[in-house]
């Protein structure tokens, strides 16, 4: 929707006091997605954009790097090198899936990547259950593992009426799932010895 897509994600911002993340696609478009969103996302399948990289970095605007479908821990990292090359260091790692030869979900999310990345880098990791599963009734459990491993945070697509969502529906938990899910990771934080 391109600016009144933007215009309305500003305007939920102001009645919820949520922040907005959204994704920018191109270079040219980083001063005007600025101008609305509180944190930059960079799609999967712009991760090894360079010239995009390089552009998010000198907006020092907060950065949510989603890892490519085909690559690696390290690829996902480099291409951080180059957000951070600019000095701007507020950058969150996240882990959605990748492509393997399974076909019983959209993509096989990596739980090894979390304690991992969290290991190699001093970046924080979200894990994307919804679009690493693309089933609503694996989001639930994948969320709760990646808490476990040590997330720190998680996406979560929610619908009041999935089927008639015009995208992601089949990836979407209802509201009251949703909140049912939040309390279970809250305890599962507490139990790893982690808030959330």
């Amino acid at each position: 929707m391109g600016l009144e897509g933007l215009k309305l994600l500003a305007e939920a911002r102001e009645q919820t006091g949520l922040l907005v993340v959204t994704e920018v696609m191109s270079p040219d478009r980083v001063p005007l997605v600025s101008t609305y969103a509180d944190i930059l996302q960079i799609g999967a399948r712009n991760m090894q954009n360079y010239d995009l990289l390089h552009a998010v970095g000198r907006s020092q605007r907060p950065v949510m790097l989603k890892r490519g479908m085909m690559s690696t821990m390290e690829e996902l990292l480099m291409s951080a090198e180059y957000i951070l090359s600019h000095g701007n260091d507020r950058i969150m790692l996240c882990e959605r899936g990748i492509r393997t030869f399974e076909t019983y979900t959209r993509n096989t999310l990596d739980i090894n990547a979390v304690p991992m990345l969290k290991k190699l880098s001093h970046l924080p990791v979200v894990v994307d259950p919804s679009h690493g599963t693309g089933k609503w009734d694996l989001v639930a459990p994948v969320a709760r593992a990646a808490v476990a491993a040590g997330a720190d945070g998680v996406i979560v697509e929610v619908h009041p009426r999935p089927e008639e969502a015009l995208s992601d529906g089949g990836q979407s938990l209802k509201p009251d799932t949703f909140a049912a899910l939040m309390v279970q990771l809250r305890a599962i934080a507490q139990a790893v010895g982690r808030t959330l």
